[in-house]
């Protein structure tokens, strides 16, 4: 839907890439739980680990700082989303990579603090664990995509939520 305006090019690749911080949080999830437990997607799957290749330099910066994911949330968040000067495509799925981080980091925190010490690395935890990153990585895809065609991609509840941040 672009029913606020034409996206240009450059609004097209501006908009896709704070996607990269969803991405990235969820290969290092991933990451994380096959190196502790050899489950996931990674472990089971090693044909995923594709998607570690060209993000790996990016991952070795975002590892490297310390609260580096909260400073890039900060950024993005003062200097993009609160920006009216910056195009409302941009600003609206850069709030979306935003939220989209946010259920993440919520996902990861249930995981970690209330499923993992129940079920030390079981099935249910691995199931639990796939599909967390499967739909990350399934709404990442389908924004990313959405956005260089130039349309909003509405995911339901989540779009409301950044339509109503974003005016």
């Amino acid at each position: 839907m672009t029913w606020r305006g034409t996206a240009t090019p450059q609004d097209r690749l501006f908009g896709s890439l704070p996607y990269l911080l969803p991405l990235m949080e969820v290969c290092l999830l991933a990451l994380s739980y096959a190196v502790r437990y050899g489950i996931g997607l990674f472990a089971q799957f090693p044909v995923f680990q594709l998607i570690l290749v060209p993000l790996s330099p990016l991952i070795r910066i975002y590892t490297g700082f310390p609260f580096a994911g909260l400073i890039v949330f900060i950024l993005l968040l003062t200097l993009v989303v609160r920006n009216s000067n910056i195009s409302h495509f941009i600003r609206f799925n850069t709030m979306q990579a935003i939220l989209l981080d946010i259920v993440l980091i919520v996902g990861q925190l249930i995981l970690s603090m209330v499923l993992e010490p129940v079920l030390k690395g079981g099935l249910l935890m691995d199931t639990l664990l796939n599909v967390v990153v499967l739909g990350i990585l399934a709404a990442v895809t389908y924004c990313v995509a959405q956005t260089v065609m130039g349309r909003y991609a509405e995911i339901p509840t989540l779009s409301e939520a950044v339509h109503m941040q974003v005016r």
